[in-house]
C-alpha cells in the first residue's frame, strides 16, 4: 500500500518545518507550501492525501483555500491554526474542514487525529461490482461517490464527515443517535466540551435537503438525545 502524503500549507518557517519533520518521523511523505499558490502547484504534482493548513496564509487565508479545495479535491483537510475563536471554528467546519486544531497543539494530538482522517480517507482499491446505492424520498446516496441526488437529478459530492452521518442513519433507519455516538462514526474521536462538529454536520446535511421545496423534513432533532432519520428508505 503507498504511503499517505501529506501537503503542509504554513507561511510560518519554523511552525512549517516543525511540521514537516513531525509527520516525516511518523513515516508519511511530506510536502511544504507556503501560500494557495504553491498549494496548488503541489497538489497538481502530487498524489495528496491530507492536507494540513493554517489560516492566516500571505494572500487567499485559508477559509477561502478550503472552500475552493472542497470544491475541486477529495482529500483530508485539517485546520491547525492560532486562531481561536469560535467562529472561525464553525466556518472552518461549514466549509468542509474534517478537523480543526489551535496553536500551540499537542504534536501527539496532531498526528493521532491525522492517522485517523487517513485511516477513513485513504483510498482502498476498489471491487467493481459493488456497488451500493441507497434511496430514499426521492432522494439518492451513492456509496462508490458519495454524491446526494435530489428528485430533480442535481448531484452533490458530500464532504465524508456529511456521508458517514447520513450513511450511519439510514443504515439504521429510525435509531436516535447522540452527538458522541456521531463524532466518533464522523471522526474517529470523541466529543469535546463545546464540540459543534455534529451540529454544523447535520446543519448542512439539512442544507441539501432545504433545496428541493418539497422535500419534507429527513432528520428530526431529538431534544436531550440527538438526531434520527424519519424518511422513508425504498425497499
Amino acid at each position: 500500500m503507498q504511503t499517505p502524503m501529506i501537503l503542509i500549507v504554513e507561511d510560518e518557517e519554523v511552525t512549517r518545518l516543525n511540521l514537516v519533520n513531525l509527520f516525516q518521523g511518523e513515516g508519511y511523505d511530506v510536502i511544504e507550501a507556503i501560500n494557495g499558490e504553491q498549494m496548488y502547484q503541489k497538489l497538481e504534482q502530487n498524489p495528496v492525501n491530507l492536507v494540513v493548513m493554517d489560516i492566516n496564509l500571505p494572500g487567499k487565508n485559508g477559509l477561502i483555500l478550503a472552500r475552493e479545495l472542497r470544491q475541486k479535491e477529495n482529500i483530508g483537510l485539517i485546520f491547525l491554526t492560532g486562531r481561536d475563536s469560535e467562529v472561525d471554528r464553525i466556518l472552518g467546519l461549514e466549509i468542509g474542514a474534517d478537523d480543526y486544531l489551535t496553536k500551540p497543539f499537542n504534536p501527539r494530538e496532531l498526528t493521532i487525529r491525522a492517522r485517523n482522517l487517513l485511516g477513513r480517507t485513504v483510498a482502498q482499491p476498489v471491487v467493481e461490482e459493488h456497488k451500493s446505492i441507497v434511496k430514499f424520498n426521492g432522494w439518492t446516496l451513492d456509496e462508490n461517490s458519495r454524491n446526494l441526488t435530489s428528485p430533480k437529478g442535481m448531484a452533490r459530492r458530500l464532504p465524508k464527515g456529511e456521508y458517514r452521518a447520513l450513511r450511519l442513519m439510514l443504515d439504521t433507519q429510525g435509531k436516535i443517535f447522540t452527538r458522541e455516538q456521531l463524532i466518533r462514526h464522523m471522526t474517529g474521536r470523541e466529543l469535546r466540551p463545546n464540540d459543534r462538529t455534529v451540529d454544523v454536520t447535520i446543519r448542512r446535511i439539512r442544507k441539501h435537503f432545504e433545496s428541493d421545496i418539497d422535500s419534507p423534513e429527513l432528520i428530526s432533532t431529538i431534544h436531550g438525545e440527538g438526531y434520527r432519520f424519519v424518511g422513508k428508505i425504498d425497499k
